[in-house]
């Protein structure tokens, strides 16, 4: 346990580089945690739109942010190949799909009315899932500009620059959040359309921020960061060749929840209200383990640069051992004291009764959560090593297959058909997790990785 706290890739490695992105992904959790309490505070029907809106939104995000995030591990393996003045060419050809990928998010406004008819939720929850879609997909394309000048810091290893960066944009989102739900002071009060507001203007300062530090007269000369602006014909095909698949299985593991979180929509209101809530409380156990996964990809790539993946391995082990202690303390909270983080979302316009009820759900609900979160932590440090290594077509087959095999068919027939209830449905989305995280421990134990490469030799 000694050695490896101290040795490269042990942990104290694999926490330098990967606790700033855990805090940078809490912070980004922080702002999502704190407008949807905002929004259930502020009304029922805010809350109720808010979830499935934003994930929605998120889904139509998820294509080209997971291409864009791959623009990490071609600045991680160029870092491990000594390549510094490739570096600058990696970060624009992921810029130029940046700039595509927002022309293509704020186009989706044209057909959001029909999309959120057809889901078929109730006419006043609609107008407002309609408002809150169309905001943060016109703003959509700040989300994949800043992923792409994070990863010129996080494929490097300098991640407490993408942590200070991210805590910047919370701490003018939160208060803003708060002023333009509530109309507090000069702000007037606008509902869910001022929690999209304050989202858009916290990317647009992300961004900002970014720019500065990116285009700085050090790394200017250092990794060629303007000099280096020319499209690239042959790199942004090698970006798109392993950034596509990741982009794919991105896009299909959040449109299999999109496709729960609706579904659950159909079986009445208190329970999509406490799945809502559960899952916004979830997100605080999964997302700052995002930071792992990503610190996790960044220490495999470099060590496939340097021709060296046993110290991918080595990292991989070490940050396996750290995200199941998070998640058995996860665990504890969420079994054994699960009711003060539900009391955090009762609104003022629920009955006494209602709110007696989605409590008692809500626990149940994030009992289902202690069970899964264990396979979620194999499936983000596993497919983590994978990505680093360039297997991202396996991932995107993985997840495809099971995500409509195990998860989006049998939810449909469960409410649809069998007119089954909400602990069926949160059963399904429990094997699926599960599936995942096997899968990607089985592909890894293979070893296949090890002999890929996404840079030039």
């Amino acid at each position: 346990m000694t050695s490896r706290w101290s040795k490269p890739n042990g942990y104290r490695h694999v926490l330098a580089i990967s606790l700033p992105l855990v805090a940078s992904m809490g912070s980004i959790t922080l702002m999502q945690f704190t407008d949807r309490m905002f929004l259930a505070n502020y009304s029922v029907q805010a809350i109720s739109a808010a979830l499935p809106a934003g994930v929605a939104s998120f889904t139509c995000i998820a294509f080209f942010m997971g291409v864009a995030n791959y623009t990490n591990s071609f600045v991680a393996q160029y870092v491990g190949a000594g390549a510094f003045d490739r570096i600058g060419k990696a970060l624009w050809q992921g810029i130029y799909f940046a700039i595509f990928a927002s022309a293509c998010l704020a186009s989706l406004s044209f057909v959001s009315a029909p999309l959120f008819r057809f889901i078929g939720h109730p006419p006043a929850v609609q107008e407002l899932e309609i408002t809150y879609f169309n905001i943060l997909t016109l703003g959509a394309g700040l989300v994949v500009l800043s992923s792409v000048l994070a990863c010129f810091y996080s494929g490097r290893g300098l991640t407490r620059v993408v942590m200070l960066v991210h805590m910047i944009g919370a701490l003018v989102n939160i208060p803003l959040d708060y002023c333009l739900i509530n109309g507090v002071g000069p702000f007037p009060e606008l509902g869910i359309v001022g929690a999209g507001l304050a989202t858009v203007s916290a990317g647009a300062v992300i961004v900002l921020l970014f720019c500065l530090l990116v285009f700085s007269p050090a790394n200017r000369d250092s990794f060629g960061t303007w000099r280096n602006r020319r499209l690239e014909s042959s790199l942004l095909k090698r970006l798109m060749r392993f950034g596509l698949p990741s982009g794919v299985q991105f896009f299909l593991e959040i449109l299999a929840f999109t496709f729960f979180i609706q579904m659950l929509g159909r079986l009445g209101k208190l329970e999509m209200a406490a799945s809502n809530i559960a899952l916004s409380i979830e997100s605080l156990s999964f997302l700052p383990m995002v930071g792992l996964h990503i610190g996790n990809a960044t220490l495999v790539g470099q060590a496939i640069g340097k021709g060296k993946p046993d110290d991918g391995v080595y990292a991989t082990s070490s940050a396996l051992h750290i995200t199941l202690v998070y998640m058995v303390l996860v665990a504890v909270v969420f079994i054994f004291f699960p009711e003060p983080l539900l009391r955090l979302f009762r609104a003022d316009d629920v009955s006494p009764a209602e709110y007696a009820e989605i409590l008692d759900l809500g626990s149940t609900l994030m009992r289902f959560v202690a069970v899964y979160c264990f396979f979620d932590a194999l499936s983000l440090v596993f497919s983590g090593a994978l990505k680093g290594a360039g297997d991202t077509r396996f991932i995107m087959l993985t997840i495809g297959g099971l995500s409509i095999a195990v998860m989006i068919v049998p939810v449909y027939l469960a409410v649809e058909v069998f007119a089954a209830d909400v602990a069926v449905a949160w059963s399904i989305l429990t094997v699926y997790i599960c599936s995942l995280g096997l899968a990607f421990w089985l592909r890894y134990r293979q070893g296949s990785w090890k002999k890929m490469r996404v840079i030039e030799t």
